[in-house]
């Protein structure tokens, strides 16, 4: 992570409390604060069950939850 130039957070599906069901953000994030990096995380919504936007949304939302 000290070298990390850019994180990208690619999202595939939510559960009912809003948290990804194929990727551990919380533990991925805390990797992310723990090497210190402190640039902008890029978003992807990969998922099939809401639109693009939406997931976009949706994993934006978490990402600020866990931050």
């Amino acid at each position: 992570m000290p070298r990390a130039k850019a994180v990208s957070a690619k999202c595939y599906d939510f559960d009912s409390d809003n948290n990804e069901t194929k990727v551990d953000f919380p533990r991925m994030m805390q990797i992310v604060k723990d090497g210190g990096y402190q640039g902008y995380v890029g978003i992807e919504y990969e998922g099939e069950r809401m639109s693009e936007r939406d997931g976009i949304v949706a994993c934006k939302s978490l990402l600020e939850r866990l931050v």
